[in-house]
């Protein structure tokens, strides 16, 4: 056993009277704290102290950790209790309890263990046991500290033989360095030798270049002196030749102007003459091929007389838009605001759209051709009437006039599809007409409407 000199030596034989608390290593408090709440569970409701009620329901590490400082003061100040905790720790710990309360100490036992068993319990000699656990821990921790100063003597001895050993291979690494920094400053000095005789050999040279330069510099001088002359000469005969081309590029230009107005004239003279053929014969599109004829007078009986020709229909007769509309894939493109003021000008603009979108309408219905009318001005519109089935609503947009979309809706068709414009805008049909559509006027469309 540890020497006891920390414990009265009667002290625990001395019955009624109070002795003293021991001071606890922090190792062996905290062991005691964690068996007395383990030994709590179980313990019945009037056996645990009032201080400690709160924490009984815990479990006992957290009771442990939360309820340690009063668990330690109850245990301290309350005998009934502590003994009551010694017991049940003293049972739990099974041989080991048993020795302690015997008052021994087995040899393999851990200190701090019995410390807080003797603690707890009190067997007789109790003090002894909690000093000899002490002082076990005492010399423990000076073990303990003196394991850990030799462990780190240790590694600073194999720490400074590793680095002398470190040291000597960068001793040998740096006379190898050395050696080869000799070597390579012996070839710089040889290579510095060698550089200096070809910079005064440079030198010699530069200086035979730099008079052979300045030879050569006077005779440029004078091949320069001699080249701008030249080009004076040059350039005034250049000039003299820029004056007689520009004359003879104004004389072309001049015979060009004249041939292109010929052309121009040539061409407008024949394509009014072509423009006034067709309206003196008033050809109109063919509803029928030439089969078709050679088929009919095939069925015409002997002794029949030959169906007379068509007469030929008046520019505004409606009978000709309807040969028109009657064409396969037709469209019909109308000029809203030229028809509506020739037909019905003196109502508001909404109601002359509403009245010629909706005769459209019905014509649509009857042709089944595709039609298209364009009003001007999208930007003042109040009312849009509503667009019947078959009949496309358009206006023209902000700097645009109802002209430019009708030649646009023309120009955008395929060459040899039927196209018919209803406007009795001169521009409007001539400008459409070049584009192989078919104009009409206003009229036409109103005698139309009429009609139906």
């Amino acid at each position: 056993m540890p020497d006891q000199k920390h414990v009265t030596p009667d002290a625990a034989e001395v019955p009624g009277e109070e002795q003293a608390e021991p001071v606890l290593p922090e190792a062996v408090r905290q062991r005691v704290i964690a068996l007395a709440a383990a030994a709590i569970t179980g313990m019945p409701a009037d056996e645990v102290p009032g201080p400690l009620r709160r924490v009984a329901g815990f479990a006992p590490n957290r009771r442990a950790r939360l309820g340690g400082s009063l668990i330690a003061a109850q245990l301290a100040t309350d005998p009934l209790f502590r003994q009551r905790v010694g017991s049940r720790v003293l049972d739990a710990a099974g041989e080991l309890g048993s020795a302690v309360r015997d008052g021994e100490t087995p040899a393999a036992a851990d200190p701090v263990e019995v410390a807080a068993l003797a603690y707890l319990g009190r067997p007789d000699g109790w003090q002894a046991l909690v000093a000899g656990a002490i002082e076990a821990l005492r010399l423990d921790e000076e073990n303990s500290a003196i394991s850990q100063r030799l462990a780190a003597a240790e590694h600073r001895a194999a720490r400074a033989e590793h680095e002398r050993a470190v040291a000597k291979v960068e001793a040998e690494k740096a006379r190898d360095e050395l050696n080869r920094l000799r070597a390579e400053a012996d070839a710089l000095r040889e290579q510095v030798r060698s550089l200096t005789r070809s910079l005064r050999e440079a030198t010699a040279r530069e200086k035979k270049a730099a008079e052979m330069l300045a030879t050569e510099k006077g005779r440029a001088a004078r091949a320069a002196a001699d080249a701008e002359a030249e080009l004076r000469r040059v350039r005034a005969k250049l000039l003299d030749a820029e004056l007689a081309a520009s004359g003879s590029k104004a004389a072309a230009k001049e015979a060009r102007a004249v041939d292109d107005t010929r052309l121009w004239l040539l061409l407008e003279t024949i394509g009014r003459a072509a423009v006034a053929l067709r309206r003196e014969l008033a050809l109109e599109p063919a509803s029928k091929l030439p089969a078709d004829f050679v088929a009919e007078t095939a069925a015409e009986r002997p002794g029949m007389p030959a169906k007379s020709s068509a007469r030929a229909l008046e520019a505004d007769d409606p009978a000709r838009l309807d040969q028109l509309l009657a064409l396969p894939k037709a469209h019909l493109v109308v000029d809203g605001y030229n028809v509506t003021k020739r037909g019905f000008g003196d109502v508001a603009l909404e109601q002359q759209r509403s009245r010629l979108v909706g005769a459209l309408g019905g014509l649509a219905a009857q042709c089944g051709a595709e039609v298209t009318v364009v009003f001007d001005g999208a930007e003042k519109l109040v009312a849009v009437p509503p667009t019947p089935r078959g009949v496309r609503v358009l206006f023209s947009k902000k700097g645009e006039t109802a002209d430019d979309l009708i030649r646009q809706l023309v120009r955008a068709e395929p060459p040899g599809r039927p196209v018919i414009v209803i406007s009795s805008d001169r521009e409007v049909a001539d400008g459409v007409r070049r584009h192989g559509a078919y104009p009409l006027s206003a009229d036409t469309l109103l005698r139309r409407i009429a009609r139906a």
